[in-house]
Parts: structure tokens; sequence; C-alpha cells
């Protein structure tokens, strides 16, 4: 609308413009022609016919060849100036004719002159008033004004009529599928380039969102907690093992130190935020965990961290376990080593009464016995650790190796007045001979040794549901409950007092636990102090 108004306005002063010139240029053409009527006018009837004209829309003035005004139809030529320093009468003298032009004092009006020699010598000017642009333009300024007037009502209805002819295909386009609107061709470019634009971002985003699925089945499927933090210690995206980990809330989620206070993990923190690689270990309710941070750089300038969270609670027990089982070993072989080196050094001065030499060779006897048990235990549960038993697998029918192991174990029962009692049917396995029968001397010593005067042992197989259970149950002395999760590990008592007192290489239930492992069963344990111990062993 602004631009139509504006090329409204500056066509009506450009045609102004030019008119005014071209209507100049005419008004000198017959100030020319009527120049030449007076000129021979002024030569046939003198002086007398300027003096008769009454045209006051023109002035004529007679001047001699020095300036003298001799004759003007408007003022006294007496009291009139020399004109020959006029332009119009100065370009008569020299080339017969001159024109020229002059603003009144106001500016609303312009004078046009035109001089011509006559043939006596003589110049005729003739001067008529020519109005400004200005002047004409106030002159009509109702009619302008009622043309543009009409002019900008009309060009707002065509602009409104254009504008929403424009608008509306624009407004309707499916931009969901852009190279299927039908519009005007001038669109056709912006449309093809949306169309290609979308199709781009349509492409980018499916393999953002397959790089996005793929990072997060990874992610989620680690084992190992996952942890992205920024420079504040926001944590940006982390997997499920974390939270699992570190008994994590999505509350907690948002900041890394709400995880970890210790100063240890604070350290790690700011160590890994100053761009140097690091790992922290920490131990929380029993758990240990290893944290391993790397920086993450952008250009060189550190950006966040990526912190890779380990559960080392197995290997750290493991490693307890093995420095226990070396200690352990060191301890139950030293002792009866020191013994027999203690009864060998007396005996070997060669002054030991015969009688004591039977005793000192008896009991040198029970402690190599006692060596022999140990190594023995240590290489089955060394050979069952490694999978090297050599025996192959037969159908071993558990009910009737629970008899046979109960008879091997009547005499040691009958010391103490307790009943062995086999319970159940036959039941068949698959598995090593030698070593389910291992399991089930191992599990009866344990009831036996550990049970009271005038107890029971019961051994129960039975088949349920194509799974075969063996139960040993005991009426003795019963285990802690805190301390029921290690009995099965190597050389653990609960009571070493009355373990040792009792006998045995403290290596019974962890040849048990192996075995289980060896033929991929599941142990379960029951127990109650001073009432009794259930240990089933459950062959899938």
């Amino acid at each position: 609308m602004l631009v139509t108004l504006f090329v409204l306005l500056s066509s009506i002063v450009l045609i102004m413009g030019i008119l005014y010139d071209y209507f100049e240029s005419q008004l000198i053409n017959e100030l020319k022609r009527e120049a030449a009527y007076i000129s021979a006018a002024i030569e046939n009837d003198g002086l007398d016919y300027i003096n008769n004209m009454d045209d006051k829309n023109e002035r004529i003035t007679l001047i001699s060849p020095d300036g003298t005004v001799i004759a003007d139809t408007v003022a006294d030529a007496d009291v009139l100036e020399n004109h020959i320093d006029r332009e119009e009468v100065k370009e008569a003298i020299q080339n017969g004719s001159g024109t020229s032009s002059r603003y009144s004092d106001t500016l609303t009006e312009k004078i046009v002159y035109y001089a011509v020699k006559m043939k006596n010598g003589e110049i005729l000017r003739i001067s008529t008033r020519h109005y400004t642009v200005v002047m004409i333009l106030l002159g009509l300024a109702q009619p302008i004004v009622i043309v543009v007037l009409i002019s900008v009502l009309l060009s707002l209805w065509l602009c409104h009529r254009v504008s929403v002819k424009l608008i509306e295909p624009i407004n309707t386009l499916d931009l969901e599928h852009p190279e299927n609107n039908a519009t005007y061709d001038e669109l056709t470019p912006l449309l093809k380039k949306i169309a290609h634009q979308r199709k781009t971002i349509k492409e980018q985003l499916k393999n953002a969102t397959h790089m996005q699925e793929e990072f997060r089945l990874i992610t989620e499927n680690m084992n190992e907690g996952f942890l992205v933090i920024d420079k504040e210690m926001r944590i940006l995206t982390h997997n499920t093992a974390a939270m699992k980990l570190l008994n994590m809330s999505e509350a907690e989620s948002e900041n890394v130190l709400s995880v970890n206070r210790s100063k240890a993990f604070r350290k790690m923190l700011e160590r890994v935020l100053s761009g140097v690689r690091n790992e922290s270990e920490t131990e929380s309710d029993g758990k240990y965990y290893r944290f391993i941070a790397n920086p993450v750089l952008d250009e060189n300038n550190i950006i966040g961290a990526v912190i890779v969270i380990l559960d080392v609670t197995e290997s750290v027990n493991r490693e307890k376990l093995r420095r226990e089982f070396t200690s352990n070993v060191s301890h139950e072989l030293k002792t009866p080593l020191t013994s027999i080196s203690g009864f060998a050094e007396i005996m070997k001065n060669g002054d030991t009464p015969d009688e004591m030499v039977i005793d000192f060779s008896n009991s040198i006897y029970d402690e190599a016995q006692r060596l022999i048990s140990l190594v023995s235990d240590i290489m089955k549960i060394s050979e069952l650790d490694e999978k090297a038993v050599v025996y192959e697998k037969e159908t071993v029918d558990l009910y009737s190796l629970s008899l046979e192991v109960a008879e091997r174990l009547r005499a040691e029962a009958d010391k103490k007045n307790i009943k062995i009692n086999v319970i159940g049917d036959a039941a068949e396995v698959i598995g090593v001979r030698k070593i389910l029968d291992e399991m089930i001397y191992n599990l009866c010593d344990n009831a036996i040794k550990y049970n009271k005067e005038n107890g029971i042992v019961d051994i129960m197989v039975n088949l349920a549901y194509s799974k075969v259970k063996l139960i040993v149950r005991d009426t003795g002395i019963g285990i802690p409950k805190a301390q029921q999760n290690r009995v099965f590990e190597r050389f653990y008592r609960v009571d070493k007092a009355r373990s040792r007192a009792i006998g045995g290489t403290g290596l019974g239930l962890a040849i048990v636990k192996h075995g289980a492992m060896y033929h991929n069963a599941e142990i379960e344990l029951e127990s109650k102090e001073n009432v009794g111990t259930s240990v089933s062993v459950i062959f899938k």
C-alpha cells in the first residue's frame, strides 16, 4: 500500500515536471510567433500600435540598440532603467533573438522573456507570466486530493484482494507433503526446497534415533553402570545398571554428588573434570565399587566426563578368600607338620622308650593321614574349579548311593548313638559317581560331627517335577543365621575351637558346593541354632 502511494505521488510530480518543461517550450514558441506579428505591425503603424494595446497577460517592450526603453505596455518608458544588460536583450543584439526567464520575489510564478531584433536595429521584447510547479500543484490541490483518495481506496481494495489471494494458498500449504501442493509457480522452488530439507531432516532424525536406540540398547544391556556428566557435575544420561548398582532413584539423578559424597569420589570428579583420567574404589553397605572416569573434550575444552561403575564385590571377596585360603592352608599344613617334626626330633636321639616310640609313631601316622586327607581335598576342589575331572558321566541312583554312604558312616554314627535314616525311592541323575559320593559323604559326615548325642540324621531322596532333590537333615547344633552364607567357603569354620576338636579339613562343604556347580545343581541351606540343619541339593 505504501509502495502504491509513493509511486502515485512520484508519478504526479514527474508528470508535472515533464509537462511544465513542455508547456514552457510551447510558450516560447508562441511568443516567437507573436513577436513576428507585432514587429511587422510596428514597422507599419509605428509606436501607436504598442500604445493602443490592452493585453494584461503579456508585456511588450521596445528597446533601442543602446538599451534605452522606447515604449512599454505596462510602465512609463521614461522611468524604466536601461535594459542593455538583460540576458535576452544581449542575445537578441548578438544573435537576432534571445530568451530568458526569471522568478518573481514569491517564487510562485516565473516570467518568460523573448526578444527579437527588428530590421531597424531596435529590440522587441515580449514577456508573459508562467506559474511554477508549486503554484500549479496548489491550484490543482483539490482534484489531486480527490484522485489520490480514490486511488488509495482502490489500492486498498486491490491490495486486500491480491494479499488474500497470495496468502490463501500459503496458509493452506500441506508442509507434511510440500511437493503435492497446487500453488502458483513462484512458490514451486520454495516448496521443492522445503521438501528436500524435510527429507534431509527426516533422514537425519531417523539416523539420530537409530544411533540413540543403539546407544540405549548397548548401555541398558551393560552390567556395568554408565554415567555421563557435564562440567557442573549434572548427570546428563545414565543406564539402569548405574541406578541399580548405586541404589539411585530418579530424584537423585540430577547431580552426581548425590550418588556418592565420599571424599575419594569427590576428588576423583575434580581430577577428571580437570582433564585427568583416574580410577577410584569405594565401599558401601558391604559392596565394593570401582569408578573409572574419563574426561570428555570438545576442541581441547573439557565439557564433561564419562564414568563407568563396576561392581567388584565378587573380585574383592575372592581376593579375600584367596588370602584366607592361603593363610588357612598354611595353618592346616603347619600344624600336623609341626607335630610330625616334633615327634621325629624326639625319636632321632635314640634314647626314647619303645612304648613312647609306638605312641609317637601312631601320632605321626595320624598327622600324616590328616595331611594326606587335606591335600586330597584341596586337589579335589582344584579339579572341580578347573573342570579337570577325568571321570566320565553316567547314570547314578542317588538313593542306592545314599544307602552305601550311610553304611560307611554307620560305625562313626554309633559312637554318638546317632541314628541314620535313608528315606525315599530310586532317583537317577546323570553325573560323576565319585563326585556325587563325595558330596553325600561330606554332608552326612558333617551332620554326624556337629550332631548331638542320640541325634538323628535323615538322608532323603525324591523325584518331583523332573527334578531330583537330595536332602541331608540333622538334629545338631545348627548354624547362626549371620554365618550361613559363608559355611560353603574353604576352611571356614563357625566355631574354630570346636571344629578342630572334632577334626576334619574344613573343606567338606566347599567340596559339596563345587560338586553341585559341576553338576549344575542348586544348594539350599536351612538351619536353626540348637535345632538342626537341613542342606538340599537340587539336580535339574
